[in-house]
């Protein structure tokens, strides 16, 4: 299809956008959908056409039919590097934020989920969701134990948390033991491996490695996970006691008091995938080099290991 004809069929489905008949609204954006899915110059076409976007934002908070089509288009324009800054209005972003808080329409919380994580990949867009609120509505979202769209809020949640002034608002808004319930839960694999992932990414800095050590039982909480069957969040929990022995001796003293441990590490340096081993290899070296004599405990299951 010719540029021209493509501009001719975007302005059509404009005009259509804005009928008074569902239907033909529904269609004009079904069609708009189409064609800005896998082709990055007719996003770029349909993003120069004039109030495109705060018309496409504006279809997003009418009729649960119309909301998920506009906020695919949105998507699909946001997949074009160029266009992720202008997308990344307060406007938009507040509005996603009440999007992925309702529980109306669960395919529009996966696409306003998707958008965020999209244009959460500029960096320069990262701080903006911080200001506007949306790590506190994702926190809130995702700790809600039948959440259809988990999975989408949590990659947001990964991408956003890799600045650090969101690591912080999300510390604060209480992410910490939402995200060590979902890597406990045993519904989805996947959900507990990108929790443990950015329970990963907090444990980088002093406010998410804090509210780590100050969790009850959280040594017991990784080990449980070491016992389970998925590799991404063996992998994730690896890294978190490695960071919680680099600043706790307690936690140190804690893992030492379990038996079972020197033999899950063991077991996690030979079966495990290269970053496991890896990760099990450290822990297993840092117990060894702990100072049982100071801890007062010389009938270590490790020491006997």
């Amino acid at each position: 299809m010719s540029v021209a004809r493509i501009r001719e069929t975007i302005a059509e489905c404009l005009s259509g956008a804005q009928s008074d008949s569902p239907e033909v609204q529904q269609k004009a954006l079904q069609t708009l959908s189409t064609i800005t899915k896998v082709s990055p110059q007719n996003r770029s076409l349909l993003a120069q056409s004039d109030g495109v976007i705060p018309a496409l934002l504006n279809l997003s908070k009418s009729s649960t039919t119309l909301q998920p089509l506009s906020l695919s288009i949105l998507f699909h324009l946001s997949l074009n590097p160029n266009l992720k800054q202008s997308l990344a209005e307060m406007e938009t972003i507040y509005h996603l934020n009440s999007i992925i808080l309702s529980l109306s329409c669960p395919e529009s919380g996966r696409l306003a989920s998707s958008l965020i994580c999209s244009l959460a990949m500029l960096d320069k867009n990262k701080a903006k969701f911080g200001v506007a609120g949306t790590i506190q509505s994702l926190v809130t979202a995702v700790s809600d134990p039948v959440c259809p769209a988990a999975h989408h809020l949590l990659s947001s949640l990964a991408e956003l948390v890799q600045f650090h002034g969101n690591c912080t608002l999300a510390v604060r808004s209480g992410a910490v033991p939402v995200l060590i319930q979902a890597a406990q839960s045993t519904n989805s694999e996947d959900l507990a491996g990108t929790s443990l992932a950015i329970l990963g990414l907090l444990v980088r800095f002093e406010e998410g490695l804090n509210a780590l050590r100050k969790t009850d039982q959280i040594v017991n909480s990784m080990v449980e996970v070491l016992k389970g069957r998925c590799m991404l969040s063996k992998e994730g929990a690896a890294e978190i006691l490695l960071r919680l022995f680099d600043e706790s001796e307690g936690c140190v003293r804690d893992a030492l008091r379990l038996p079972e441990f020197p033999t899950m590490l063991a077991d996690l340096s030979i079966r495990g995938s290269a970053r496991a081993r890896e990760k099990a290899s450290l822990l297993m070296k840092k117990l060894m080099e702990a100072d049982l004599d100071a801890y007062g405990d010389r009938n270590s299951m490790f020491l006997k290991w």
